[in-house]
């Protein structure tokens, strides 16, 4: 039986390039894969636990692709791009386009699945519930559409749902990498270059707009953390 750790280091990048915080995320990704790989030709008695990790970060203005998007969601040519001071990159984790950037919390989950359990919608439905916790925190009610991965605000209301927390995810041998993107007080108007998340008939919010004020970045990230931290039962270091 593989061995179980739930112990889980904390760790705050900052504002940081998507291309660094995208290499740094891989090299960790790289790392816990290589373990468990190792451990399969280990005898019990010699093998490692495998290390996870919660990384929290924001973007300069980017927008980036996964594996099942079309190119075409992205609405601006090279100049635009350009023009509004914003990168592009096309990316390995599922889902279609989406934007990252100041004011909003990036979550990059590092996990070995098999220390906490092995279900990928699961996992999903897990991130969503932190976001959903935090904004209960705040008075305002979140929830999720069926078929549609994220969190929602007035997602019973059909002509006014509005989009708060994208997801996007990669897995490998049960590591988890990229994460989820939430609003705290972003810049909505860079999801007008693009057709988010490839649904063209839902709006997107943010947190500060759904409050009338700017809540403090660093107080979400906390009491986010900290639903995190219950919902999986980690052993947070920090």
């Amino acid at each position: 039986m593989a061995i179980q750790n739930k112990k889980t280091k904390f760790i705050h990048l900052g504002l940081m390039d998507y291309q660094e915080a995208w290499d740094y995320q891989e090299a960790v990704f790289k790392r816990s894969v290589d373990q468990k790989i190792a451990n399969r030709k280990l005898p019990e008695s010699e093998q490692k636990a495998v290390d996870n990790y919660l990384i929290f970060c924001q973007h300069p203005h980017v927008f980036t692709l996964g594996k099942s998007g079309k190119p075409e969601h992205l609405l601006l040519d090279e100049h635009g791009l350009d023009e509004k001071e914003a990168s592009y990159y096309k990316i390995n984790r599922g889902g279609d386009i989406t934007y990252h950037g100041p004011g909003q919390i990036v979550g990059y989950p590092i996990l070995d699945l098999d220390n906490f359990f092995t279900d990928i919608h699961k996992y999903l439905r897990y991130l969503e519930e932190a976001i959903i916790l935090t904004l209960k925190d705040y008075g305002v009610v979140g929830g999720r559409i069926p078929g549609l991965t994220g969190v929602w605000i007035d997602h019973e209301d059909e002509a006014n749902t509005r989009k708060i927390c994208a997801l996007g995810v990669k897995s490998s041998r049960w590591v988890t990498m990229h994460g989820f993107a939430f609003n705290v007080h972003a810049d909505l108007n860079y999801f007008d270059y693009i057709v988010p998340c490839g649904i063209d008939d839902k709006a997107v919010t943010s947190l500060d707009k759904e409050l009338g004020y700017k809540p403090e970045m660093a107080e979400v990230e906390h009491r986010l953390k900290g639903h995190l931290v219950d919902l999986f039962e980690m052993e947070l270091e920090e």
